[in-house]
């Protein structure tokens, strides 16, 4: 593919992305803008392709859902197996546990080629499929590991999407936290809110941004931190973020428009001013 043509590809996925970026939260369609945001790493690749593989795991969803009359009357066991046989035992998902740190397993298009993904990314094929069955679904954003919980008149059924979709009481809860922050740590309120669809994607990148960070490529990671702005336009910290990425590459201009742009959302507080001084301090560099 043409330089152009890949250029024009990654054009217009961020057009994509800045427009739901404009949406009230629950407009906003996750695996569509998961692919978006895919095409921008991936701009040769076929991402319509991907797009139809997304509309068939939908279909497949809807079937499952018609074949099972207890799913269908909110038994949430029943959903989290016929959500399971579509994502996991059909089309044969699974979490990358060999290559976790692998790019790909945050690009969508890849994910969905290859069969492997991180747990927000095989996250947003479980919230797609329960969507397309009109099952209410939604992200928890567990420490170090992200899952998804299923909806339903009694309450809701937590799963563990990275690992087939087991499904996890308070005991799994609490060995999960154990393993993710030590062997004094105990369930505690507040560790299964829902997330917003927004803070399902900004996850789903943040793992492309930290993996980029890691590596030492500062400019990838500012790229995608920039990327993650066209959605979350108003998302303080990353302005900040992104103001000092912009300042350790020297890119001072660009620095102090990130800044401004943070105390223009948030012009009081600690943050404020902590960031009022790196602006003075980035002026002063300028004069």
């Amino acid at each position: 593919m043409p330089d152009t043509t890949q250029a024009q590809a990654q054009a217009e996925a961020r057009a994509a992305i800045t427009a739901a970026g404009t949406l009230p939260d629950h407009e906003i369609d996750l695996a569509a803008v998961a692919l978006q945001f895919a095409r921008i790493d991936r701009p040769d690749a076929d991402w319509r392709a991907a797009n139809q593989a997304l509309s068939a795991l939908a279909r497949d969803a809807v079937q499952s859902a018609l074949a099972n009359p207890q799913a269908e009357a909110g038994d949430l066991v029943q959903r989290a197996s016929a959500l399971a046989g579509v994502i996991h035992e059909a089309a044969g998902f699974d979490g990358d546990s060999e290559h976790y740190d692998d790019l790909a397993n945050a690009n969508l298009i890849e994910v969905l080629h290859r069969r492997r993904g991180l747990p927000v990314a095989l996250g947003i094929l479980w919230l797609h499929a329960a969507e397309a069955a009109g099952w209410g679904a939604h992200g928890v954003d567990f420490p170090g590991h992200f899952l998804v919980a299923l909806e339903g008149s009694r309450g809701q059924a937590v799963v563990d999407v990275f690992h087939g979709g087991a499904p996890l009481g308070a005991p799994e809860l609490r060995h999960l936290l154990k393993r993710m922050e030590g062997d004094k740590a105990e369930l505690r309120p507040g560790l299964l809110v829902a997330m917003t669809r927004r803070g399902v994607l900004l996850r789903l990148q943040n793992n492309i941004k930290l993996r980029r960070l890691r590596a030492g490529d500062m400019p990838g990671a500012l790229a995608c931190t920039e990327d993650m702005l066209r959605l979350a336009p108003g998302h303080v910290p990353m302005w900040r973020e992104a103001g000092l990425m912009n300042q350790r590459l020297d890119r001072i201009g660009a620095a102090l428009q990130c800044l401004d742009r943070c105390l223009e959302l948030e012009p009081e507080g600690e943050m404020a001013a902590r960031v009022r001084q790196v602006v003075e301090e980035l002026r002063q560099r300028l004069n």
